[in-house]
């Protein structure tokens, strides 16, 4: 048996109820312990949610989007180091500093760790002083869902006026510098083919140095309950909505909402999410209220219950790197309609088999899909069972867990053939040097 590795891994934002990062550093810790790993976890505000054998550094930030005073002006007091000056006067200028700003501090914290590591993880930063990591030896690996240069693009096309654009592409300043520290990493994990292809063209990095590593879900947690059909709402679409922005689509699955409910008046939505100034003025020009809802801060049994109730989950996003709510979906046997926009058709496979495929940014089709599983249950009870099937042969955890630590072994050999490996002490003894950030 493999000798356990002492792996850091790094998120600047860490709590799984903001995000995809956050669903990531939960469970592959958790399956990483379980295969007999040491994770310690160093984070960003907000804190992740940890499972028992995971260790936790806390990185602070000064939390300057929170809520309820996102965008505050901290007092002077608070401004202990450059990089708090600096995260300051980026958010001002209109940028996004946090991957930058956390990469510098989890450098420093890192070289406070006497104890050493064997491989160093940063889960989504891509931050200066990631690549300042792996200059000086360590084995360093990077997670990219997908592009942020996608997001940007998206934002950029949808954008209201020259003046937005601007601030949008201010607020997306951060993307050339991931871009730069993705193109100097050994290697770089990804969660799909369509996001490695994406990587490649549009970060930049060299296909070889791309690894593709699906993500997962908890099957253990995602499940059908008993009974699960009786306990079907007739007519509830469940979609969830982290943040209201273009790529997610949701807007067009408001207006598709309003094209299925002339038809089939019994039609709704449930949005796991908060409501959003865009959504709420859509809701209102299409005539939805009391035909949407959304539920926000749910526990993780809430959120199966929600899926239990649900005659189809839709995803309507514009593009996904990947697609948790996807797999959380099918995993509980919920029928799936969703776009066939970036890595969905490779996560949900083939139209009609286990989801229900249509084009991004067709609300006709999107409600006629919709209409068509609300009004045959056998057919969304067919592409249910098939969408558990799928997930508990390609997307589970303890599957990533274990592709990860392959990528894990293979970089810290690649830095030692290369003789550019520090052992541990040494790691810890240089990352604690004085810092040209």
């Amino acid at each position: 048996m493999s000798e356990g590795l002492r792996v850091a891994l790094l998120a600047y934002r860490g709590n799984p109820h903001v995000g995809g990062q956050g669903v990531y550093c939960r469970f592959l810790s958790r399956e990483l312990v379980r295969l007999g790993h040491r994770v310690t976890v160093f984070s960003g505000q907000p804190w992740p949610v940890l499972d028992r054998g995971v260790d936790l550094v806390r990185v602070p930030s000064l939390d300057l989007y929170r809520e309820p005073d996102p965008f505050r002006i901290p007092h002077l007091d608070e401004l202990r180091s450059w990089a708090d000056v600096a995260e300051v006067l980026m958010m001002l200028a209109g940028g996004f500093p946090e991957p930058r700003t956390f990469s510098w501090r989890a450098r420093r914290a890192l070289g406070e760790r006497s104890d050493g590591f064997d491989v160093v993880h940063d889960n989504g930063s891509f931050g200066s002083g990631i690549a300042a990591l792996s200059g000086e030896g360590w084995p360093v690996v990077g997670t990219c869902h997908h592009p942020i240069t996608v997001d940007r693009l998206v934002d950029v096309a949808t954008a209201e006026g020259r003046r937005k654009e601007v601030s949008i592409r201010r607020w997306y300043g951060f993307v050339r510098m991931q871009n730069a520290v993705a193109r100097r990493l050994p290697r770089v994990l990804t969660v799909s083919s369509s996001s490695r292809r994406d990587i490649v063209e549009q970060m930049g990095v060299a296909r070889e140095r791309v690894a593709v590593v699906p993500i997962g879900t908890d099957t253990e947690l995602f499940h059908p309950l008993p009974g699960r059909p009786s306990r079907r709402v007739p007519g509830r679409v469940m979609t969830t909505a982290s943040a209201d922005v273009p790529m997610k689509g949701l807007s067009y699955l408001l207006e598709a909402l309003a094209k299925l409910r002339t038809e089939q008046p019994e039609a709704h939505l449930v949005v796991v999410g908060e409501p959003r100034p865009a959504s709420a003025r859509a809701i209102s020009r299409l005539g939805l209220e009391g035909a949407v809802t959304f539920r926000s801060g749910v526990s993780d049994a809430e959120l199966v219950g929600l899926y239990q109730e649900a005659s189809a989950a839709a995803i309507p996003s514009l593009y996904e790197g990947f697609s948790l709510p996807a797999v959380e979906a099918m995993a509980c046997e919920v029928p799936v309609v969703c776009s066939s926009g970036g890595a969905l058709p490779e996560v949900v496979g083939p139209d009609g088999e286990a989801a229900v495929l249509v084009p991004p940014a067709d609300p006709g089709a999107l409600a006629s899909a919709l209409g068509n599983v609300l009004g045959a249950p056998s057919f969304g009870e067919r592409l249910g069972a098939a969408g558990r099937r799928r997930v508990l042969g390609r997307f589970t955890w303890q599957r990533c867990a274990a592709g990860v630590v392959e990528q894990y072994r293979e970089t810290i050999e690649q830095a030692s053939q290369g003789g550019h490996a520090r052992s541990p002490s040494g790691i810890a003894r240089a990352a604690g040097a004085p810092r040209g950030q």
